[in-house]
């Protein structure tokens, strides 16, 4: 008997799945459709309607109209939705008991928990000041507003990413870059790492050397003046997403209900 599409995709429980990332040839022309100007405004614009960012975002405010303390805020799903994707750390949502201590550790403090984890939470809690201040501040009007645009914009652009694969890093590549003093400010930022280290082609590996020993091998292909040229900069980012793409189409073929059907026939 012969099987449809649909019948073994429903037998292996995976997805069709080709073209949803883009491929290599696409990464280039994705990316200078996504910097074109006026092209993210409209998009915000459109996220701005979509009835799931607008829950979200609802649930937000009035979770912070019944928190009694900020360190009840700071541990309600309801706010680190909006605030964590916001401060740039979305993958900490479902961490709130770090986040907590973080976020209410003083950023210039060498010692401080945010400090310790990297540039990323450093700048998040200087951006929150929660550590002063406390709920009030994170209540301000101008705050929720601020942590309300910045959510649009992630969740604008991480849509970009089912048309084709890193397309969200890369834009944020391109603006945050020349914010990097030193390698280990590149290391401390989850995206500038994951940019910098796929365009550069060092393994995931290297994660599990010393910081020490991952700040080498990225200065030793990489001159860090480079990530104030703006042209060097693009560069870099289009490296990443052709890198990008060919992995996620990597990925997808092995995923692909046709090629599981064709191993499973070859070994049978």
């Amino acid at each position: 008997m012969a099987l449809t599409l649909t019948q073994v995709q429903s037998l292996f429980g995976v997805q069709a799945s080709a073209g949803a990332a883009g491929n290599a040839a696409s990464a280039i022309p994705a990316l200078r459709r996504a910097t074109t100007d006026g092209a993210e405004a409209k998009g915000i614009a459109r996220e701005q309607k979509d009835p799931v960012t607008l829950t979200a975002l609802a649930q937000f405010r009035v979770a912070l109209d019944k928190a009694g303390s900020i360190e009840q805020a700071l541990q309600d799903p309801r706010i680190l939705k909006v605030i964590m994707p916001a401060l740039g750390l979305p993958d900490q949502v479902g961490n709130p008991g770090m986040v907590r201590r973080a976020l209410l550790s003083d950023p210039a403090d060498t010692k401080g928990l945010a400090a310790q984890l990297g540039s990323t939470w450093q700048a998040a809690a200087a951006t929150l000041g929660v550590y002063q201040t406390g709920l009030d501040v994170l209540r301000d009007p101008a705050m929720v507003q601020r942590m309300s645009d910045a959510f649009l914009k992630y969740q604008y652009r991480s849509g970009l990413d089912d048309q084709q694969a890193g397309l969200s890093d890369a834009l944020y590549f391109l603006e945050s870059a020349k914010n990097a003093e030193d390698v280990f400010d590149v290391l401390g930022d989850p995206v500038l790492r994951r940019v910098v280290t796929g365009a550069l082609g060092l393994p995931q590996q290297i994660a599990v050397q010393s910081v020490e020993a991952q700040g080498r091998a990225v200065t030793a292909r990489l001159k860090l003046d480079d990530l104030q040229d703006d042209r060097a900069v693009r560069k870099l980012a289009e490296r990443y997403l052709i890198t990008a793409a060919t992995n996620a189409t990597s990925a997808a073929g092995q995923a692909d209900p046709m090629t599981l059907l064709t191993t499973l026939s070859v070994r049978a």
